[in-house]
Protein backbone atom coordinates (compact mmCIF):
# COMPACT_ATOMS: atom_id res chain seq x y z
CA UNK A 1 0.00 0.00 0.00
CA UNK A 2 1.52 3.37 -0.99
CA UNK A 3 2.05 6.04 1.65
CA UNK A 4 0.09 9.18 0.77
CA UNK A 5 0.74 12.63 2.25
CA UNK A 6 -0.86 15.97 1.45
CA UNK A 7 1.92 18.51 1.98
CA UNK A 8 0.12 21.60 0.70
CA UNK A 9 -2.81 22.96 -1.24
CA UNK A 10 -0.38 24.39 -3.79
CA UNK A 11 1.70 22.57 -6.43
CA UNK A 12 4.96 20.91 -5.44
CA UNK A 13 7.42 21.99 -8.12
CA UNK A 14 10.28 19.85 -6.80
CA UNK A 15 11.22 17.60 -3.87
CA UNK A 16 14.31 15.81 -2.58
CA UNK A 17 14.89 13.69 0.53
CA UNK A 18 17.76 13.73 3.02
CA UNK A 19 19.96 10.64 3.14
CA UNK A 20 18.06 9.04 6.06
CA UNK A 21 14.64 10.04 4.62
CA UNK A 22 13.69 11.80 7.86
CA UNK A 23 13.55 15.18 6.11
CA UNK A 24 12.42 16.44 2.73
CA UNK A 25 13.18 19.69 0.92
CA UNK A 26 10.29 20.95 -1.18
CA UNK A 27 9.36 23.94 -3.28
CA UNK A 28 5.68 24.69 -2.84
CA UNK A 29 5.28 26.84 -5.93
CA UNK A 30 7.07 29.80 -4.33
CA UNK A 31 10.45 31.48 -4.07
CA UNK A 32 11.14 29.78 -0.71
CA UNK A 33 12.13 26.17 -0.12
CA UNK A 34 10.80 24.35 2.93
CA UNK A 35 12.55 21.61 4.87
CA UNK A 36 9.92 19.33 6.37
CA UNK A 37 10.67 16.82 9.14
CA UNK A 38 8.70 13.62 9.46
CA UNK A 39 6.82 13.29 12.75
CA UNK A 40 4.83 10.06 12.76
CA UNK A 41 2.38 10.22 9.88
CA UNK A 42 2.88 13.94 9.24
CA UNK A 43 5.51 16.19 7.70
CA UNK A 44 6.12 19.38 9.70
CA UNK A 45 7.90 22.44 8.32
CA UNK A 46 11.02 23.15 10.40
CA UNK A 47 13.23 25.34 8.19
CA UNK A 48 12.60 27.91 5.45
CA UNK A 49 15.35 28.50 2.89
CA UNK A 50 14.72 32.08 1.77
CA UNK A 51 17.12 33.64 -0.72
CA UNK A 52 15.55 33.39 -4.18
CA UNK A 53 13.46 36.20 -5.69
CA UNK A 54 11.33 34.06 -8.00
CA UNK A 55 9.83 30.57 -8.20
CA UNK A 56 12.19 27.74 -7.25
CA UNK A 57 12.14 25.29 -10.14
CA UNK A 58 14.30 22.43 -8.83
CA UNK A 59 15.92 21.07 -5.65
CA UNK A 60 18.51 18.36 -5.05
CA UNK A 61 19.80 17.13 -1.67
CA UNK A 62 23.27 15.52 -1.74
CA UNK A 63 23.13 12.40 0.48
CA UNK A 64 26.82 12.23 1.45
CA UNK A 65 27.83 15.88 1.88
CA UNK A 66 24.35 16.86 3.19
CA UNK A 67 24.21 19.93 0.96
CA UNK A 68 21.09 21.21 -0.78
CA UNK A 69 21.21 22.98 -4.12
CA UNK A 70 18.27 25.07 -5.35
CA UNK A 71 17.73 26.88 -8.64
CA UNK A 72 15.11 29.38 -9.64
CA UNK A 73 13.47 31.47 -12.32
CA UNK A 74 15.53 34.37 -10.90
CA UNK A 75 18.51 32.92 -12.88
CA UNK A 76 20.35 32.02 -9.67
CA UNK A 77 21.32 28.90 -7.76
CA UNK A 78 22.38 28.51 -4.13
CA UNK A 79 24.15 25.73 -2.26
CA UNK A 80 22.81 25.37 1.29
CA UNK A 81 24.84 23.78 4.08
CA UNK A 82 24.37 23.45 7.82
CA UNK A 83 26.88 25.62 9.68
CA UNK A 84 27.19 26.77 13.31
CA UNK A 85 25.57 30.14 13.95
CA UNK A 86 28.10 32.76 15.13
CA UNK A 87 25.90 33.88 18.03
CA UNK A 88 24.07 30.78 19.23
CA UNK A 89 26.37 28.01 18.02
CA UNK A 90 23.36 26.10 16.72
CA UNK A 91 23.44 24.57 13.24
CA UNK A 92 21.60 26.69 10.69
CA UNK A 93 21.28 26.40 6.92
CA UNK A 94 23.38 29.04 5.15
CA UNK A 95 23.55 29.71 1.40
CA UNK A 96 26.64 29.95 -0.79
CA UNK A 97 26.49 31.95 -4.01
CA UNK A 98 26.73 30.23 -7.40
CA UNK A 99 27.99 32.22 -10.39
CA UNK A 100 25.78 30.72 -13.10
CA UNK A 101 26.33 33.33 -15.83
CA UNK A 102 22.96 32.69 -17.48
CA UNK A 103 20.45 35.30 -18.65
CA UNK A 104 17.29 33.17 -18.50
CA UNK A 105 15.55 31.09 -15.84
CA UNK A 106 17.28 28.09 -14.32
CA UNK A 107 15.00 25.08 -14.85
CA UNK A 108 16.58 21.95 -13.32
CA UNK A 109 19.50 20.99 -11.06
CA UNK A 110 21.24 17.76 -10.08
CA UNK A 111 24.36 16.90 -8.05
CA UNK A 112 26.96 14.69 -9.71
CA UNK A 113 27.51 11.22 -8.17
CA UNK A 114 30.67 12.35 -6.34
CA UNK A 115 28.92 15.55 -5.22
CA UNK A 116 31.87 17.72 -6.30
CA UNK A 117 29.89 19.27 -9.18
CA UNK A 118 26.30 19.96 -10.09
CA UNK A 119 24.56 20.75 -13.36
CA UNK A 120 21.99 23.55 -13.78
CA UNK A 121 19.77 23.51 -16.88
CA UNK A 122 18.37 26.79 -18.12
CA UNK A 123 16.27 28.67 -20.61
CA UNK A 124 19.45 30.32 -21.90
CA UNK A 125 20.15 27.36 -24.25
CA UNK A 126 22.92 26.34 -21.89
CA UNK A 127 23.79 24.03 -19.00
CA UNK A 128 26.00 25.36 -16.20
CA UNK A 129 28.46 22.81 -14.80
CA UNK A 130 29.35 24.17 -11.36
CA UNK A 131 32.34 23.38 -9.16
CA UNK A 132 33.59 24.95 -5.93
CA UNK A 133 36.26 27.67 -5.84
CA UNK A 134 37.68 27.53 -2.28
CA UNK A 135 39.80 30.67 -2.77
CA UNK A 136 36.73 32.87 -3.21
CA UNK A 137 34.27 30.62 -1.33
CA UNK A 138 31.75 30.40 -4.14
CA UNK A 139 30.70 28.04 -6.92
CA UNK A 140 31.82 28.83 -10.45
CA UNK A 141 30.41 27.47 -13.69
CA UNK A 142 31.45 26.40 -17.17
CA UNK A 143 28.68 26.43 -19.77
CA UNK A 144 27.69 23.63 -22.12
CA UNK A 145 26.16 25.46 -25.09
CA UNK A 146 26.59 23.85 -28.50
CA UNK A 147 24.46 22.54 -30.17
CA UNK A 148 21.55 23.31 -27.78
CA UNK A 149 18.88 25.37 -29.56
CA UNK A 150 16.22 25.85 -26.88
CA UNK A 151 15.38 25.59 -23.17
CA UNK A 152 16.96 22.63 -21.37
CA UNK A 153 14.25 20.88 -19.34
CA UNK A 154 16.12 18.10 -17.52
CA UNK A 155 19.57 16.61 -16.88
CA UNK A 156 20.98 13.39 -15.44
CA UNK A 157 24.53 12.36 -14.52
CA UNK A 158 26.31 9.24 -15.72
CA UNK A 159 27.79 7.11 -12.90
CA UNK A 160 31.32 8.10 -14.01
CA UNK A 161 30.72 11.71 -12.81
CA UNK A 162 31.72 13.10 -16.23
CA UNK A 163 28.99 12.39 -18.79
CA UNK A 164 25.72 14.31 -18.59
CA UNK A 165 22.41 13.62 -20.35
CA UNK A 166 20.12 16.53 -21.18
CA UNK A 167 16.65 16.85 -22.65
CA UNK A 168 15.50 20.10 -24.19
CA UNK A 169 12.68 21.88 -25.98
CA UNK A 170 14.52 21.63 -29.32
CA UNK A 171 13.17 18.05 -29.39
CA UNK A 172 16.57 16.48 -28.68
CA UNK A 173 18.09 14.30 -26.00
CA UNK A 174 21.85 14.61 -25.86
CA UNK A 175 24.81 13.16 -23.97
CA UNK A 176 27.59 15.65 -23.23
CA UNK A 177 31.00 15.46 -21.64
CA UNK A 178 31.10 17.68 -18.55
CA UNK A 179 34.77 16.90 -17.85
CA UNK A 180 36.52 19.63 -15.85
CA UNK A 181 40.28 19.16 -15.78
CA UNK A 182 40.79 20.72 -12.35
CA UNK A 183 38.06 18.58 -10.75
CA UNK A 184 37.78 15.23 -12.53
CA UNK A 185 40.13 12.34 -12.97
CA UNK A 186 40.50 11.17 -16.55
CA UNK A 187 37.50 8.90 -17.16
CA UNK A 188 37.73 5.35 -18.46
CA UNK A 189 36.31 4.65 -21.93
CA UNK A 190 32.56 3.88 -22.07
CA UNK A 191 30.04 2.98 -24.76
CA UNK A 192 29.61 6.74 -25.17
CA UNK A 193 33.24 7.31 -26.19
CA UNK A 194 36.80 7.56 -24.90
CA UNK A 195 38.04 11.10 -25.72
CA UNK A 196 35.90 13.42 -23.65
CA UNK A 197 36.99 17.08 -23.59
CA UNK A 198 34.44 19.50 -22.17
CA UNK A 199 31.31 19.99 -24.34
CA UNK A 200 31.93 16.92 -26.50
CA UNK A 201 28.57 15.66 -27.80
CA UNK A 202 28.65 11.89 -27.29
CA UNK A 203 25.14 11.24 -28.56
CA UNK A 204 22.17 13.12 -29.98
CA UNK A 205 18.68 11.63 -30.34
CA UNK A 206 15.52 13.19 -31.75
CA UNK A 207 12.05 12.84 -30.28
CA UNK A 208 10.27 10.58 -32.83
CA UNK A 209 7.19 12.78 -33.34
CA UNK A 210 8.83 16.08 -32.51
CA UNK A 211 7.95 16.59 -28.86
CA UNK A 212 9.87 18.48 -26.20
CA UNK A 213 12.12 16.11 -24.26
CA UNK A 214 10.84 16.42 -20.68
CA UNK A 215 12.93 13.78 -18.89
CA UNK A 216 16.22 11.93 -19.35
CA UNK A 217 17.95 9.25 -17.30
CA UNK A 218 20.93 6.91 -17.44
CA UNK A 219 20.51 3.29 -16.42
CA UNK A 220 22.43 2.22 -13.25
CA UNK A 221 25.36 1.00 -15.40
CA UNK A 222 25.32 4.17 -17.50
CA UNK A 223 25.27 2.12 -20.72
CA UNK A 224 21.63 2.86 -21.60
CA UNK A 225 19.75 6.16 -21.89
CA UNK A 226 16.00 6.70 -21.55
CA UNK A 227 14.14 9.87 -22.48
CA UNK A 228 10.46 10.83 -22.43
CA UNK A 229 8.98 13.48 -24.68
CA UNK A 230 5.79 15.44 -25.22
CA UNK A 231 4.63 13.18 -28.06
CA UNK A 232 3.53 10.67 -25.37
CA UNK A 233 6.51 8.42 -25.99
CA UNK A 234 9.40 7.00 -24.04
CA UNK A 235 12.60 6.00 -25.81
CA UNK A 236 15.39 3.68 -24.68
CA UNK A 237 18.78 4.10 -26.36
CA UNK A 238 21.53 1.46 -26.55
CA UNK A 239 24.41 3.39 -28.14
CA UNK A 240 26.62 0.33 -28.70
CA UNK A 241 24.17 -1.08 -31.30
CA UNK A 242 23.01 1.48 -31.93
CA UNK A 243 19.47 0.42 -31.00
CA UNK A 244 16.59 2.75 -30.05
CA UNK A 245 13.31 1.35 -28.74
CA UNK A 246 10.31 3.67 -28.98
CA UNK A 247 7.13 3.11 -26.96
CA UNK A 248 4.16 5.24 -28.03
CA UNK A 249 1.39 5.52 -25.45
CA UNK A 250 -2.32 6.36 -25.72
CA UNK A 251 -2.03 8.28 -22.46
CA UNK A 252 -0.86 11.81 -21.71
CA UNK A 253 2.88 12.71 -21.81
CA UNK A 254 5.42 11.70 -19.17
CA UNK A 255 7.53 14.45 -17.56
CA UNK A 256 9.76 12.57 -15.09
CA UNK A 257 11.44 9.15 -14.96
CA UNK A 258 13.80 7.07 -12.83
CA UNK A 259 15.54 3.76 -13.49
CA UNK A 260 14.84 1.25 -10.73
CA UNK A 261 17.09 -1.47 -12.18
CA UNK A 262 18.99 -2.13 -15.39
CA UNK A 263 15.80 -3.43 -17.02
CA UNK A 264 13.03 -1.38 -15.35
CA UNK A 265 11.93 2.28 -15.49
CA UNK A 266 9.24 4.11 -13.52
CA UNK A 267 7.90 7.23 -15.23
CA UNK A 268 5.00 9.59 -14.62
CA UNK A 269 3.50 12.85 -15.78
CA UNK A 270 0.22 14.33 -16.96
CA UNK A 271 -1.59 10.98 -16.67
CA UNK A 272 -1.38 11.28 -12.86
CA UNK A 273 -0.09 7.72 -12.29
CA UNK A 274 3.37 6.12 -12.30
CA UNK A 275 3.88 3.69 -15.18
CA UNK A 276 6.40 0.84 -15.18
CA UNK A 277 8.38 -0.08 -18.30
CA UNK A 278 10.54 -3.18 -18.58
CA UNK A 279 12.75 -4.73 -21.21
CA UNK A 280 16.23 -5.25 -22.57
CA UNK A 281 18.16 -4.53 -25.75
CA UNK A 282 15.82 -7.02 -27.49
CA UNK A 283 12.73 -4.90 -26.77
CA UNK A 284 10.78 -2.82 -24.26
CA UNK A 285 7.13 -2.59 -23.23
CA UNK A 286 4.80 -1.01 -20.69
CA UNK A 287 4.57 -3.52 -17.83
CA UNK A 288 1.91 -1.93 -15.63
CA UNK A 289 1.26 0.87 -13.19
CA UNK A 290 2.10 1.36 -9.52
CA UNK A 291 -1.39 2.76 -8.99
CA UNK A 292 -4.05 0.19 -7.99
CA UNK A 293 -5.76 -1.01 -11.17
CA UNK A 294 -8.59 -3.06 -9.68
CA UNK A 295 -9.97 -1.80 -6.36
CA UNK A 296 -12.70 0.88 -6.17
CA UNK A 297 -11.65 4.24 -4.82
CA UNK A 298 -12.95 5.53 -1.50
CA UNK A 299 -14.50 9.00 -1.63
CA UNK A 300 -12.68 10.07 1.54
CA UNK A 301 -8.99 10.00 2.26
CA UNK A 302 -6.95 11.18 5.21
CA UNK A 303 -4.60 14.01 4.44
CA UNK A 304 -1.79 11.96 5.94
CA UNK A 305 -1.09 8.26 6.18
CA UNK A 306 -1.52 5.23 4.00
CA UNK A 307 -4.11 6.50 1.53
CA UNK A 308 -6.89 4.48 -0.09
CA UNK A 309 -7.10 2.02 -2.93
CA UNK A 310 -7.86 3.60 -6.26
CA UNK A 311 -8.59 2.67 -9.83
CA UNK A 312 -6.79 3.68 -13.00
CA UNK A 313 -7.28 6.91 -14.88
CA UNK A 314 -9.20 5.87 -17.97
CA UNK A 315 -12.76 7.14 -17.97
CA UNK A 316 -12.44 10.10 -15.59
CA UNK A 317 -9.85 12.61 -16.65
CA UNK A 318 -9.55 11.39 -20.23
CA UNK A 319 -13.29 11.57 -20.87
CA UNK A 320 -13.43 15.07 -19.43
CA UNK A 321 -10.46 16.13 -21.55
CA UNK A 322 -11.94 14.51 -24.68
CA UNK A 323 -15.30 16.22 -24.21
CA UNK A 324 -13.68 19.59 -23.58
CA UNK A 325 -11.48 19.16 -26.65
CA UNK A 326 -14.22 18.08 -29.04
CA UNK A 327 -17.05 20.32 -27.82
CA UNK A 328 -15.21 23.24 -26.28
CA UNK A 329 -16.97 22.60 -23.00
CA UNK A 330 -17.50 19.91 -20.41
CA UNK A 331 -20.86 18.17 -20.65
CA UNK A 332 -23.04 18.64 -17.59
CA UNK A 333 -24.36 15.10 -18.10
CA UNK A 334 -20.90 13.57 -17.88
CA UNK A 335 -20.58 10.61 -15.54
CA UNK A 336 -17.23 11.84 -14.27
CA UNK A 337 -16.74 13.61 -10.94
CA UNK A 338 -14.23 16.13 -9.68
CA UNK A 339 -12.15 13.29 -8.26
CA UNK A 340 -9.83 11.35 -10.57
CA UNK A 341 -9.56 7.58 -10.35
CA UNK A 342 -5.93 7.85 -9.29
CA UNK A 343 -4.14 8.66 -6.04
CA UNK A 344 -2.57 11.79 -7.51
CA UNK A 345 -5.25 14.27 -8.49
CA UNK A 346 -3.14 16.27 -10.92
CA UNK A 347 0.08 16.09 -12.94
CA UNK A 348 2.99 14.28 -11.30
CA UNK A 349 5.97 16.63 -11.59
CA UNK A 350 8.71 14.51 -9.95
CA UNK A 351 9.60 10.84 -9.68
CA UNK A 352 12.62 10.08 -7.49
CA UNK A 353 14.33 7.03 -6.00
CA UNK A 354 13.36 6.71 -2.33
CA UNK A 355 14.75 3.40 -1.05
CA UNK A 356 17.09 0.68 -2.29
CA UNK A 357 17.25 -3.10 -2.10
CA UNK A 358 20.85 -3.88 -2.96
CA UNK A 359 21.65 -1.99 -6.15
CA UNK A 360 18.00 -1.76 -7.25
CA UNK A 361 15.43 0.85 -6.27
CA UNK A 362 12.71 -0.75 -4.12
CA UNK A 363 10.57 2.35 -3.52
CA UNK A 364 10.06 5.62 -5.39
CA UNK A 365 8.50 8.93 -4.35
CA UNK A 366 6.31 11.16 -6.48
CA UNK A 367 5.05 14.71 -5.99
CA UNK A 368 2.66 16.72 -8.07
CA UNK A 369 0.57 19.76 -8.86
CA UNK A 370 -2.01 18.48 -6.35
CA UNK A 371 0.38 19.16 -3.44
CA UNK A 372 0.65 15.46 -2.65
CA UNK A 373 3.67 13.28 -1.89
CA UNK A 374 3.29 9.53 -2.47
CA UNK A 375 5.81 6.78 -1.68
CA UNK A 376 5.30 3.69 -3.84
CA UNK A 377 6.55 0.12 -3.48
CA UNK A 378 8.17 -0.72 -6.82
CA UNK A 379 8.28 -4.45 -6.05
CA UNK A 380 4.47 -4.47 -5.80
CA UNK A 381 4.18 -4.33 -9.58
CA UNK A 382 6.12 -7.58 -10.04
CA UNK A 383 3.15 -9.81 -9.23
CA UNK A 384 0.92 -7.69 -11.44
CA UNK A 385 3.35 -7.99 -14.34
CA UNK A 386 3.54 -11.75 -13.92
CA UNK A 387 -0.24 -12.01 -13.79
CA UNK A 388 -0.75 -10.24 -17.11
CA UNK A 389 2.10 -12.10 -18.73
CA UNK A 390 4.02 -8.94 -19.51
CA UNK A 391 1.22 -7.62 -21.72
CA UNK A 392 0.36 -3.93 -21.82
CA UNK A 393 -2.31 -2.80 -19.36
CA UNK A 394 -4.86 -1.08 -21.56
Amino acid sequence: MPEVFTLAQTPITSHSFSADRSQIAVSLNSNDAQILTRQGTEWVSTVTLAEHDKLITSIDWAPNSNRIVTCSQDRNAYVWQEQPDAETGKLVWKPTLVLLRINRAATYVRWSPKEDKFAVASGARAIAICSFDPENNWWVSKLLKKPIRSTVLSVDWHPNNVLLAAGSADMKARVFSAYIKEVDERPSPTVWGSKLPFNTVCGEYTSPAGGWVHAVGFSPSGDVLAFASHDSSINIVYPGGPVIHNIRMPSLPLVSLVWTSEDTIVAAGHDCRPLVFSGSEAGWQEAGTLDDATAPKSESRSAFGGGSSVGRLKTGAFATFRDADSRGQTSSSSTTSDTLLTIHQNTITNVRAYDYSGSNVSRVSTSGVDGMLVIWDVDAVSALTARVGGAHLR
